[in-house]
């Protein structure tokens, strides 16, 4: 840090100091003297800074760390630097993505669980206060360069369309100047939904071409840095990387699944204990660490049955490829600061996971992430999976693995993603590499750490104060603690005494080397009534007890309740409370109150709106509904999407195929059901409609399709079963085409574009959706229009 910085930096943006001295008349006069202009720059010596997040990493993946997953970049970073073993972050995405980027508790900054399932509650409304501004925003104010490349997940979900506003988007209130990536949970790694600033953007390549989004965003920050430092060497960045890898689907090319092949064979127990024995080996976990006992919850591996086994193999196979390719690129990133000459000048912090391994595809795992968030499970057989276990991994699959996997990757603790009660769930190796920065390689840190000092530490390495306003806010403190003094002292004391931990109901507490916990939910179980939170069993485990294996609550119940009282205390500080456990239900914006875009029973789409996500979109499951487009037909005939909902793995689109209407419902990429029209769309103007009967008693069920031209009937078709819940995470709603990937196996993307001109889309709900003459006249548009007023 350095003493010689006398620049004022509490006040962000630092405040303009006007020129005091004399002004003369003429500019050559020799008293006329100005300063020099002297761009900001941070305090002297702060380094350049690389955070690197992966996703649904478990402890125990790496190599690094024992794991089964060959992961070079890592090995030499350990090697080079750090490993802090004591690490712990959310258990959710959104939440650890929040913290780090603030600096902050994941309540505090209103993110209690994903964006998705926000409430109107201060702790869950994903809404992050003026006053605990980002650190990138922070950086940026002190004169870094700022880039984001990858996931971004912490934007309200009704911020998200292309109106914004962008205040939460990483280009608007998040501090970065540039961003290349997604929003949302996850996306098609092969074909995914990107963004570059707020503009939506193709990607470069196909995956017949060898697309990957990781290898996408490994390229671009390579070139942003390279152009960066061309352009302003003497001014240091900070770069947020998150990748894809390694959250669902599980999708790497072949040849780096393929290097894996029969190393999976003898199943998760088997593995656990091989994993346990490296750990111990390479001094990741104390030598008298126990091996926790595999939940009742998660099937051993010799009760699976022998025709699922090889397909159950395979998805570990791919996800270890997957791991490898994700710090691959990593390692591309880290080579090319290396020959930039920048890398000693470099403090990267490789955070190895967002949260735990990920359990949410249940016992079995899955070839199609749509089929059981539509509580489609049963549809997947093991000769369902047999047939298709050549396509796992590959632009075919949106794959998950099973959750024996899962607990095998967060060895040796108890648990998994969203078990923010056990360290399954949060517990994480981080990596610190800075040669210029510190004198240790090779060497671990066993302090107690969290995601939220990693800001605090970027601030310290710096040279940075704390600010005390920024954008004219006052500031709450940060509320992590910096890391710099391990830097040099392995036996630096510990960074705090107390931590709690809370996700869907599911909560801890770390005092002194105590924990305190109680699991209330499983991840893979998304429907159903969840014990009253009050009857919740909760465990102790001693300080002495690393892995969480003896649970002394009946021993100590004194000690249990000091605890619980703390645990209280610290969901009251960081706004934690109320407790809310539901899942599904959260997704209903009306239940769980916050704010929706669209309202009511109709919406009106135009052409050039492309990229909308499903949930700010009139949902047209489980109810009649009716589509209409007033179309301008060329003289040649219509041609291409009018309007697609959904992808490959799910959605419904309508289109002109031979220049008749048509519409497709792609039933989670299991079955394209077609209704097409006899008539062909005259050029001119016309108005194509699609109305759909539901036949109701329930969710999912099917209904009767209708297609008309100018109010005439053309075609008319049945649907068995439609999809309940959702659609797609990624693959969203596109008016004049159908981007990322096609729902129909009619056309596919790249050609998918309307030919003709769309003048408006009406989407109509319920009672709405029924008009007898079938066509919507100017006079019913002028009600709608007024009504929306």
């Amino acid at each position: 840090m350095s003493t010689q910085d006398k620049i004022q930096r509490t006040v962000l943006p630092i405040p303009d100091r006007p020129f005091t001295g004399p002004i003369m008349f003429d500019a050559k006069d020799p008293n006329s003297k100005f300063p020099p202009i002297t761009p900001l720059r941070p305090p002297k010596g702060a380094p350049n800074v690389l955070v690197v997040l992966l996703d649904d990493a478990g402890f125990a993946a790496m190599s690094t760390f024992g794991g089964p997953c060959t992961t070079p970049t890592a090995d030499r970073l350990a090697a080079g630097g750090l490993t802090y073993n004591r690490f712990h972050v959310c258990a959710l995405c959104a939440p650890t993505r929040a913290a780090i980027l603030t600096g902050r508790n994941h309540h505090s900054v209103g993110m209690g669980a994903i964006t998705e399932s926000a409430t109107s509650a201060p702790g869950n409304n994903s809404i992050r206060p003026k006053s605990m501004a980002p650190l990138a925003e922070i950086l940026k104010l002190n004169g870094y360069s700022t880039a984001h490349f990858g996931k971004c997940h912490e934007v309200p979900v009704w911020q998200t369309s292309q109106m914004g506003p962008f205040d939460a988007w990483p280009t608007g209130g998040g501090g970065f100047e540039h961003f290349y990536g997604f929003f949302g949970a996850e996306t098609d790694y092969y074909r995914p939904d990107l963004f570059q600033g707020t503009t939506p953007v193709e990607p470069p390549k196909t995956p017949e071409e060898g697309y990957h989004f990781d290898d996408d965003i490994a390229t671009h920050t390579i070139e942003w840095v390279q152009q960066q430092k061309a352009l302003m060497p003497d001014k240091p960045f900070f770069i947020y990387l998150a990748p894809g890898g390694t959250h669902a689907p599980h999708a790497v090319h072949k040849e780096w699944s393929d290097k894996y092949k029969g190393k999976f064979d003898h199943g998760w127990d088997n593995l656990r204990e091989e994993i346990f024995a490296r750990q111990k080996k390479l001094g990741v976990i104390p030598a008298d660490a126990e091996l926790t006992a595999r939940p009742k919850e998660i099937g051993a591996w010799a009760d699976v049955p022998a025709k699922l086994k090889p397909v159950l193999a395979r998805q570990m196979e791919v996800y270890a490829g997957y791991m490898e390719h994700t710090d691959h690129q990593v390692g591309r990133v880290v080579d090319a600061l290396e020959d930039m000459k920048i890398l000693d000048d470099t403090l990267i912090i490789y955070v190895t996971g967002d949260n735990g391994a990920s359990g949410e595809g249940g016992p079995n795992g899955t070839f199609n992430w749509m089929i059981p968030l539509n509580g489609a499970r049963d549809i997947e057989t093991p000769e369902f999976m047999a047939a298709r276990i050549d396509k796992f991994g590959t632009p075919e699959a949106l794959n998950h693995f099973a959750v024996g996997w899962a607990h095998a990757m967060d060895t040796p603790y108890q648990w998994v993603k969203q078990i923010a009660s056990h360290w399954g769930g949060t517990r994480q190796c981080t990596l610190v590499h800075w040669p210029n920065g510190f004198k240790a390689k090779g060497e671990i840190r066993t302090q107690f750490s969290h995601v939220i000092d990693v800001a605090t530490t970027v601030l310290d390495a710096a040279g940075i104060p704390e600010p005390a306003f920024v954008n004219g806010a006052q500031q709450m403190p940060l509320q992590g603690q910096s890391l710099v003094p391990s830097f040099h002292d392995a036996g630096a004391s510990e960074f705090r005494d107390t931590q709690y931990f809370e996700m869907l109901g599911n909560r801890g507490i770390y005092h002194q080397g105590w924990t305190a916990c109680t699991k209330h939910s499983t991840p893979w179980i998304l429907t159903g009534k969840f014990p009253p939170l009050d009857d919740d069993v909760w465990e102790l485990y001693a300080p002495a007890d690393t892995t969480q294996a003896h649970n002394l609550a009946k021993q100590k119940p004194e000690k249990l309740r000091e605890l619980q009282r703390l645990w209280l205390i610290e969901a009251v500080r960081y706004n934690v409370l109320p407790l809310d456990d539901r899942k599904l239900e959260r997704f209903n914006p009306e239940i769980a109150g916050r704010p929706q875009l669209i309202r009511g029973n109709t919406q009106m789409l135009y052409s050039g709106m492309i990229g909308l996500p499903e949930n700010i979109v009139l949902n047209v499951k489980n109810k009649s509904h009716a589509v209409t487009a007033k179309v301008v037909i060329p003289k040649d005939g219509a041609k291409g999407v009018i309007l697609a909902q959904g992808g490959v793995f799910g959605g419904w689109s309508i289109y002109a195929k031979e220049g008749r209407p048509t519409y497709c419902y792609n039933l989670l990429g299991l079955q394209y059901s077609k209704i097409e029209g006899k008539k062909q769309i005259p050029a001119g103007e016309h108005q194509v409609r699609m109305e759909f009967a539901y036949d109701g008693g329930g969710l999912g069920k099917g209904g009767t399709v209708s297609l008309y031209i100018d109010g005439e009937k053309t075609g008319e078709g049945r649907l068995d079963r439609t999809a309940p819940n959702l659609f797609s995470l990624d693959d969203k709603t596109d008016v004049g085409s159908d981007r990322c990937t096609p729902v129909s196996d009619d056309y596919d993307s790249a050609g998918s574009e309307f030919n003709g001109q769309i003048k408006w889309i009406q989407i109509d709900l319920g009672e709405d959706a029924k008009d007898a003459d079938h066509l919507i006249t100017p006079e019913e548009r002028y009600r709608v229009a007024m009504a929306r007023q």
